[in-house]
């Protein structure tokens, strides 16, 4: 098994989807010891915005300075990454209604048509089907099914269309919200939220 281990919050050892991405991958491996995780800290190495060298580089221009090389290299290999793993973990808190631009921006890089989508007669067709995504979401507020804050939910809403349009079926969530809503909240979202880590199957 292949494990790709993503992390994007910006708050280091005080982040809730950390902790929960790391209980999420010790849990698998200890299914699955001979598992090989490779582990991407967007935070601590981010991409930045999409440029148009970058995007035009996954069309087959060939990057004019060293720079925009070593972008289209590095973005290569995450695209390659994610499509040689056989399960994706990625820790998602959401940052105003949605996800952090450094999350955004890895997202960036693995929808490139022709290989993990592609244009058909009748519409976008996946071509990364088969992978298994578990997403550790954080959130301060309450915007599960049902709750006034709903429609508000533009992160894991979009994680899912997006992991769909790519083709991905199998996509679920820990989550740990209410976050700030107060210690006790904290706690008993984070004691829930690793509650239903353990019960996860590798």
């Amino acid at each position: 098994m292949k494990l790709l281990h993503i992390d994007a919050s910006i708050l280091g050892e005080q982040s809730v989807s950390r902790q929960l991405t790391a209980a999420i991958v010790k849990q698998l491996l200890a299914a699955e010891p001979a598992a090989e995780v490779i582990h991407q800290d967007l935070a601590a190495e981010p991409a930045g915005h999409l440029s148009a060298a970058e995007f035009m580089a996954f069309q087959g221009v060939e990057p004019q300075d060293d720079a925009t090389r070593q972008d289209a290299a590095r973005n290569a290999q995450w695209l390659d990454d994610f499509l040689a793993a056989d399960v994706i973990v990625v820790g998602a808190p959401m940052y105003n209604f949605s996800l952090p631009t450094q999350l955004r921006a890895w997202l960036d890089r693995l929808a490139v048509a022709g290989k993990s989508f592609r244009y058909t007669a009748s519409g976008a067709e996946g071509l990364a089907g088969g992978k298994r995504v578990i997403v550790a979401s954080s959130r301060g507020g309450m915007y599960g099914e049902g709750s006034p804050m709903a429609a508000l939910d533009h992160q894991e809403t979009y994680l899912r269309g997006f992991f769909g349009f790519l083709g991905i079926t199998d996509v679920s969530f820990i989550r740990a919200e209410g976050l700030a809503f107060g210690p006790e909240s904290r706690s008993a979202a984070i004691d829930a939220a690793v509650a239903d880590v353990a019960k996860l199957a590798a």
